[in-house]
């Protein structure tokens, strides 16, 4: 081969170690010697054969981890999470591109520091807390993380993007016993809400009861009322025909006991349509019906503003006693 040969093969091998391609969402950390140079962009780069080193590729792309780790509570009760880590590089300034080249001795050394620092943040959070707030202090737990990893991890040239606690479960004992405290506080709360709703039923019933007995006795009351003044009118209008029709007689110059013997068969026939078969005394005696008469004929001695009629009471046979007023009493007008 000739020199020129030579020299033509010597250029192209130079030209090859002089090109570097740096792919998208990623940057190429360039080293003279071991000592930080430049940092190279995506695309085509070109460097000084043998004396600039490609050190490290660093992806400025968001990358995910996932974890899964242990906690104690504060009242000693086991905590498994799951949870997925998302974080990138902070940007691409070179400082932050130094850091993250040069912090870690590798990726596994700076994935180790995070994990481990995540869990152990968790951790000093759950320990102060009671298994019973465990499960609705998620957004507080994810929230104590961040607050204590930003500063830290800007450090090393990285950000967290989010944090997620996609599980987190007690041990198999302790989520049985949290089941049943459950289950028992659904059947105290049922059972509350099954007594209320018996007691409102119970109340209503009392009331409606209440007001239909009270309606009741109004109505009552006042058909009571009614009858009694219906009554009232009744012997009122009995009296008055009674005094006007032995008035008339005894100006025609009549008997009036033939009022009474009139007054003594409508009452026997009406006994007689209405008795239903039952046995009833009455008192039919002559003296009886002259004693009645001479009360008639008393009343054309009164004011014609008021009238009094007695009638007399009968024994348990149905036979007039001497003396005596009505069961009923007497009827003024």
């Amino acid at each position: 081969m000739s020199f020129l040969g030579i020299l033509v093969v010597l250029a192209i091998i130079i030209i090859y170690l002089s090109i570097v391609i740096v792919q998208q969402g990623t940057v190429a950390v360039v080293t003279i010697f071991g000592k930080y140079s430049r940092v190279l962009g995506p695309g085509l780069n070109f460097k000084i054969p043998f004396i600039e080193v490609i050190y490290r590729r660093i992806s400025i792309q968001n990358r995910s981890v996932e974890l899964a780790f242990q906690a104690i509570t504060a009242d000693q009760a086991n905590v498994n999470f799951k949870a997925m880590l998302v974080y990138s590089v902070l940007n691409q300034q070179e400082e932050t591109i130094k850091n993250v080249a040069f912090k870690f001795i590798d990726e596994a050394s700076f994935m180790q520091a995070l994990i481990r620092t995540i869990e152990g943040s968790i951790r000093s959070f759950v320990a102060t807390k009671r298994q019973s707030e465990i499960l609705a202090l998620r957004s507080e737990i994810i929230e104590h993380v961040k607050a204590q990893l930003d500063t830290l991890l800007e450090s090393w040239g990285y950000h967290l993007t989010d944090l997620q606690l996609n599980d987190i479960a007690f041990d198999e004992v302790i989520m049985r016993s949290m089941a049943q405290v459950v289950a028992s506080s659904n059947l105290k709360a049922a059972a509350e809400n099954e007594g209320q709703a018996l007691l409102i039923t119970k109340t209503k019933a009392a009331e409606a009861e209440g007001n239909a007995i009270k309606i009741s006795a109004e109505a009552e009351k006042t058909a009571s009322q009614l009858r009694g003044q219906g009554v009232a009118l009744f012997r009122e209008e009995v009296a008055k025909g009674m005094a006007e029709s032995a008035k008339v007689m005894t100006e025609a110059k009549l008997d009036a006991s033939l009022i009474l013997f009139s007054i003594w068969t409508e009452a026997i026939k009406h006994f007689a349509e209405n008795g239903n078969g039952n046995v009833i005394f009455l008192d039919g005696s002559t003296e009886g019906m002259e004693k009645t008469m001479k009360q008639l004929l008393a009343v054309e001695t009164m004011n014609s503003g008021s009238a009094r009629i007695i009638v007399p009471p009968s024994d348990d046979a149905g036979r007039t006693t001497q003396g005596g007023s009505t069961p009923g009493g007497s009827t003024r007008r």
